[in-house]
């Protein structure tokens, strides 16, 4: 039986809270595989590659695992975490949600913890942060996961818009928090905010300067990288930046954008036409199929902005920080999006920028960091406040009993940045130029889980 045509109703199904829905954290880690002493990535395949590693997780650790064709790249862990393996060979661990921000921060560094014990066993350490700092995207081997050509040969085609999505696909990490929305009101006043919010976290978090071992002047080599990664999927979402988004805007908007890829009816990723899902929805495939509600998912995934919305709010635009300040990002949005009081004033505090205030701040930031200009108004300003606003957010709720005393303090490496004006990446290269003597070993040692 041919499938049913999708239908404009259905769109919004994938945007609708459970009955119960509560507030919940999500966080995922994503780490770079390395060799200790020269901090290239390790490759996917071989006796001490990330397959093996992949393969002993489940053996050991149990759970349900996901292959593409005959490559494992994923366990489903079973107390409901997985770990997955991206297209340059990092590996993510994405925690089931928890009730509360130390909850969270807690299991993912039990987890990572534990794979860092695997994969010291086959002589690799784990690299969390923004972007593997050793490496040329031409010098690592892809995963062998079957949409990875078909998202390369898009992006190659795109000229230099899609010039470093090769970059992202093999280098970037970063540390992603999913928060959840219970009405359409509540989406409203947590997507306007987060988006808005969203370029001052990106210039607080930079930590991601070095390319290939050497530092050209760019603070965040995982943002100057988006930048040339489809621009149409990526950024700001144009219409998140309203005071009275809805989630039916957030659709037609996704609506004017192509797929990247679909899955066909034998399971197998093809390239998508290259015209707006809207019209594949009235025109069908290429191949004469039309889409469903699955492939809508498939598109949702495929959209890369600050905030990825689905039946969460995915944020994940800033650089993964430091390993041992991994707690520091979640903190932030948490205590931002879970207080009332301190959402409703980031809003006003960054209500009045525009979509071009913020696209022009996002594409100077990533070699300006903090002092970068939103409007007419530096961004550390911008950052100080939000971080007291955090702050508040999250202490009204361990007043309220539902966060553990110690989440405040998942803050402090932000008022050391905002004190000094060091960002990560300016504390890294001072390393680097410093202690480590430019040597990959000494910064491996550092960073390492």
């Amino acid at each position: 039986m041919p499938a049913l045509r999708l239908q404009p109703d259905a769109l919004a199904s994938l945007f609708t809270p459970p009955a119960h829905a509560r507030e919940r954290i999500g966080l995922e880690v994503e780490t770079g595989v390395v060799d200790p002493r020269t901090g290239h990535a390790a490759p996917y395949e071989g006796p001490t590659g990330v397959k093996s590693i992949l393969h002993t997780v489940l053996a050991e650790w149990g759970g349900q695992p996901r292959y593409d064709t005959d490559h494992l790249t994923a366990v489903h862990l079973p107390e409901g975490g997985l770990i997955s393996v991206e297209h340059g060979g990092q590996l993510e661990y994405s925690g089931a949600p928890a009730a509360d921000l130390a909850g969270a921060v807690d299991d993912a560094r039990a987890a990572m913890q534990r794979l860092a014990d695997v994969a010291e066993r086959f002589g690799l350490a784990l690299l969390p942060g923004a972007y593997l700092p050793f490496d040329r995207p031409d010098a690592i081997r892809p995963v062998p996961m079957s949409r990875g050509p078909l998202m390369r040969e898009h992006f190659a085609a795109l000229g230099p818009a899609g010039s470093r999505g090769d970059s992202i696909l093999a280098l970037s990490t970063s540390t992603q928090t999913h928060l959840d929305y219970l009405s359409p009101d509540d989406f409203t006043f947590k997507l306007r905010m987060q988006m808005a919010a969203s370029t001052v976290v990106n210039a607080l978090f930079v930590n991601s300067p070095l390319h290939d071992g050497a530092f050209d002047g760019v603070l965040s080599q995982r943002s100057q990288a988006w930048l040339y990664t489809d621009p149409r999927r990526c950024g700001p979402i144009p219409p998140a930046l309203r005071p009275d988004v809805t989630v039916d805007n957030v659709i037609d908007w996704a609506l004017t954008l192509p797929m990247i890829y679909y899955v066909d009816g034998d399971g197998r990723h093809r390239p998508a036409p290259d015209r707006p899902f809207a019209a594949i929805m009235q025109q069908g495939f290429d191949d004469a199929t039309t889409p469903t509600l699955e492939h809508w998912a498939y598109h949702l995934g495929q959209i890369l902005t600050h905030v990825r919305v689905r039946r969460t709010l995915e944020l994940r635009s800033a650089d993964g920080p430091p390993y041992p300040h991994i707690s520091a990002l979640p903190a932030l949005w948490v205590g931002l999006s879970y207080h009332p009081a301190s959402c409703a004033a980031a809003w006003e505090l960054l209500s009045r920028y525009t979509l071009q205030d913020h696209r022009t701040a996002t594409a100077r930031l990533p070699r300006t960091g903090l002092d970068t200009l939103l409007g007419g108004d530096r961004l550390h300003e911008l950052a100080l406040e939000l971080v007291r606003l955090a702050r508040s957010g999250l202490e009204a709720r361990v007043a309220a009993g539902v966060e553990n005393p110690k989440t405040p303090h998942y803050l402090d490496p932000l008022d050391d940045i905002l004190h000094t004006g060091n960002t990560f990446a300016h504390q890294s290269l001072q390393r680097w130029e410093g202690d480590f003597a430019r040597d990959p070993g000494r910064y491996v040692a550092a960073f390492r889980v």
